[in-house]
């Protein structure tokens, strides 16, 4: 990040209009460019690049009104590179694009969120993040590993034999995690209601995952439930 700044104005030929905001991408939610405050940094945001599916934070970039409109346009995330002064789509030369899910600006309207899909490691010494010790969400990459095992079904491993046995099995596993939970609860043990409640949360993404669910759907279902049902 030794970049100098440079003009990001006069790079500036495309300014996007407010309403072309809901492209073929999967989030129509975008916030509206005009009521973003460009003034602070010169006609530059910080824009911080998420994971979609860990949360892991991957990077940090600045977007121009070019930049989010190619960003909008293509699906794919794209800076303002201060060193360079001119566009630059991630992964245009590696292949490790970003893929737009989804883009929010904070309570001060001057910095930019960008949930993503990166296709490969997003940093150029080929971590995953640029932030090597960036914390994820743990039941997020725990969800992401067993999309990936169902897939793959390596030998050898328990979460293959769960997703062989079918989905009677991995329901009955859920049902006994569930007793030993509320057990160890009940005993006021509360290492071991710790270490159960991991168990039961493991095999039921499993279970999730074998009816072809996943975190992100029990997701939704919980913010349905928080927006459209009465206080309790």
């Amino acid at each position: 990040m030794n970049e100098t700044r440079g003009n990001a104005g006069g790079n500036d030929p495309e300014v996007l209009d407010s309403n072309v905001l809901d492209s073929s991408r999967p989030d129509s939610s975008s916030p509206d460019p005009g009521t973003l405050d460009w003034s602070k940094g010169g006609g530059l945001l910080p824009a911080v690049v998420q994971d979609a599916a860990t949360l892991r934070v991957l990077m940090l970039g600045w977007m121009n009104h070019a930049a989010l409109a190619a960003t909008l346009d293509l699906g794919l995330v794209t800076f303002f590179s201060r060193s360079r002064g001119r566009l630059w789509t991630k992964g245009e030369r590696s292949g490790n694009a970003l893929e737009l899910v989804s883009l929010r600006a904070d309570c001060d309207r001057d910095t930019l969120l960008v949930l993503a899909r990166p296709r490969g490691p997003t940093c150029h010494l080929l971590r995953p993040s640029c932030f090597p010790d960036a914390p994820g969400a743990a039941l997020a990459e725990l969800d992401v590993l067993l999309a990936e095992r169902e897939c793959e079904r390596p030998p050898g491993s328990y979460t293959t034999q769960l997703f062989e046995s079918g989905v009677r099995r991995i329901a009955q596993k859920v049902g006994e995690e569930g007793v030993e939970t509320a057990l160890a609860a009940v005993a006021e043990d509360d290492a071991a209601l710790l270490g159960e409640a991991a168990d039961l949360a493991y095999h039921l993404l499993v279970l999730l995952r074998s009816r072809g669910l996943g975190l992100a759907d029990l997701e939704r279902r919980l913010a349905a439930r928080r927006t459209g049902a009465p206080s309790p």
